[in-house]
């Protein structure tokens, strides 16, 4: 005998034996189109519109517009869901009590410098180089001698 066969049988069966007692009424659900398909007219336009028309009536697609069963939710709630929470205290707490391990001077460095980043903003500002002053071509004695003849004696300044 073929596997189909023996399960036929055994569908076959399992109904003779199927008590009435045992058999629940179950929750009204939304129809298949195969159930839905004997409540169609015979008409050939307008079938699958008249089948989710009937489908639609029972089930989880059924409309809602009653406020009975709506929870009323608080604004303050809401705002305060939605909000960050902050994780500085608990993470002192644990990097406080996990102090047992503690990392060298060399990493620490590593880590430093892996965080500085690649953007402008992270990187701190390079220090400015003074210009250096160029040596004067002339010396002291003939700036003075050059202020005598060209003003007729040594200009002070004030």
């Amino acid at each position: 005998m073929s596997f189909s066969l023996v399960r036929r049988g055994l569908e076959l069966l399992s109904n003779d034996v199927k008590d009435s007692n045992k058999v629940k009424k179950k929750k009204a659900q939304t129809p298949s189109s195969a159930t839905v398909m004997d409540l169609v007219s015979t008409k050939k336009q307008g079938v699958t519109r008249q089948v989710k028309r009937l489908q639609g009536r029972l089930g989880h697609g059924k409309s809602k517009a009653t406020v009975k069963d709506k929870r009323i939710k608080s604004a303050v709630e809401e705002f305060r869901k939605n909000q960050p929470k902050n994780q500085m205290s608990t993470n002192m707490k644990y990097f406080l009590e996990s102090s047992s391990f503690r990392a060298t001077d060399s990493d620490t460095l590593k880590i430093m410098k892996h965080n500085i980043g690649r953007q402008s903003r992270n990187r701190p500002d390079k220090p400015v180089k003074k210009p250096k002053e160029k040596p004067s071509l002339f010396t002291e004695e003939e700036f003075q001698q050059f202020q005598k003849e060209y003003f007729g004696g040594i200009v002070e300044k004030k």
